[in-house]
């Protein structure tokens, strides 16, 4: 540092707005099933939100990236739980250099989404059908007791 300079801490090409990680650690937004957070220019923004997961899957566009946190009931009859996601959609038109970014950003977003069973990074429609994602939090879960016989 040259003399008489004062240290400035450098500053993320990308943000995550303030008021984002006070809803989310608000723990009456886990009542939703699906949560987005999208870019407003170089700022991480919420999303939508909704209770229905093809409407989630509606968001994720060609031309768009974004993340999102779904919750997924899983189990058998017994025992029905709830595992929850983290979706990193990155659209096919999506630049290369905005690609790049995607990965770097998401750390970003898991300051503030810190519980997940499995982590996915999508660019293929196909790969956000519902039964594809809770077949993978399954096998993330461990044991499988399901439908076991003697």
């Amino acid at each position: 540092m040259r003399p008489g300079a004062t240290h400035r801490p450098r500053r993320r090409a990308t943000a995550l707005e303030g008021p984002t990680q006070e809803r989310q650690r608000n723990k009456s937004a886990l009542t939703l099933p699906w949560v987005t957070f999208k870019y407003d220019g170089s700022t991480i923004v919420p999303g939508e939100q909704g209770a229905e997961y093809q409407h989630f899957i509606q968001q994720c566009t060609d031309d768009v990236r974004l993340f999102a946190f779904v919750r997924f009931t899983t189990g058998d009859a017994m025992s029905k739980r709830s595992k929850f996601a983290l979706i990193t959609w990155i659209g096919e038109d999506v630049s290369g250099l905005q690609r790049a970014k995607t990965g770097t950003d998401k750390t970003l977003v898991k300051e503030v989404v810190q519980n997940f069973a499995k982590e996915f990074v999508i660019s293929d429609r196909k790969e956000l059908e519902e039964d594809f994602i809770k077949s993978e939090l399954k096998k993330a879960g461990g044991a499988n007791y399901d439908a076991q016989t003697e």
